[in-house]
């Protein structure tokens, strides 16, 4: 079910919100959080899909602010319109889509009010554009996770560095989270014989992915080795995260694992037979599924993070 409301005002999209849910019995019970998606307008749909899906495992409200990017045009009238969907056409949650036009869009915090669900974390994601201080903008002020993604900025490494410099805890990024199957099977790996340090290690894909860089600041951090960048070989499949190859250097040899189709891997240990690994594509779905299951700081995250910065310093 959906209902709009046009040129309208959150004390009335949350009047309307009540009297869902006394149509509809206890609409809101179990919901367990607020996710408050700050998006830009004529791009929602994507987003509130992936929200929809990952409400069947976390029971949600989900709060959508879409504005133009550049915040305010002097020629739009302030208002916005209101759309509430619940039922099938919210999944396992209720969504409220709030389109902001003009100098309205300015303040995010007080039209989000109305709408958060008392006594419940609130987590704030910026699927498409992403501030350059999630801590300190306006949703990000009132969240208790910030969910961004550097690769869908035009520099995708610059708003790393960005990222590392405005770090606070609770921030966490869609970069990292899609190296969640690459990092399990490497560490899979390093816990099987032979049980011999890694010397050096290589990784291979689009080097300006976000991702990638992330993945060699984990292995330095953890590994204490110096870690080669380098763009893949031609034959190499690059997988949805930018990453194509890891190779890790130990005394005995080398152990790698490969991408070399869609959603595998190809993982080779000195001593053992070759064997197949899942390396599936997450979809957007997925990756908020699993950022939704902790709402505590991600620590690993940061010292990855604080590596990175180190590093492009280093090298600047």
């Amino acid at each position: 079910m959906r209902r709009e409301l046009t040129n309208t005002t959150t004390s009335k999209v949350a009047k309307l919100l009540d009297e869902i849910r006394d149509e509809g019995g206890a609409v809101a019970l179990g919901r367990v959080l607020t996710l408050l998606i700050h998006t830009q307008l004529g791009v929602e749909e994507e987003a509130i899909a992936a929200a929809n899906e990952a409400s069947r495992e976390h029971p949600m409200r989900v709060g959508v602010v879409s504005r133009n990017k550049d915040d305010v045009r002097a020629e739009e009238d302030a208002r916005h319109d209101a759309e509430i969907r619940v039922g099938g056409d919210a999944g396992a949650s209720e969504v409220v889509v709030l389109r902001c036009y003009g100098e309205i869009g300015s303040q995010l915090e007080g039209i989000v009010q109305g709408l958060l669900l008392p006594d419940a974390p609130i987590v704030a994601w910026w699927p498409t554009f992403m501030p350059s201080d999630p801590g300190h903008a306006q949703l990000g002020q009132i969240a208790h996770r910030r969910i961004t993604d550097a690769a869908a900025q035009r520099e995708g490494c610059e708003a790393l560095t960005r990222l590392a410099d405005a770090y606070r805890p609770g921030d966490t990024d869609l970069s990292w989270t899609r190296l969640t199957n690459w990092r399990a099977h490497l560490a899979a790996m390093l816990d099987q014989p032979p049980f011999q340090p890694v010397t050096s290690a290589v990784v291979r894909g689009d080097t300006a992915s976000p991702s990638v860089q992330l993945m060699a600041a984990w292995l330095r951090a953890r590994l204490h080795v110096d870690v080669e960048l380098s763009e893949p070989a031609d034959d190499l499949p690059v997988g949805s995260s930018g990453l194509s190859q890891i190779v890790l250097h130990r005394e005995g040899g080398e152990n790698s694992i490969t991408r070399i189709e869609e959603s595998t891997g190809l993982m080779q240990q000195t001593g053992q037979p070759d064997h197949r690994v899942a390396l599936s594509r997450r979809g957007l779905r997925d990756q908020l599924n699993e950022e939704l299951r902790r709402l505590d700081a991600d620590d690993m995250y940061r010292e990855v993070l604080e590596e990175y910065a180190r590093t492009q310093k280093e090298f600047a």
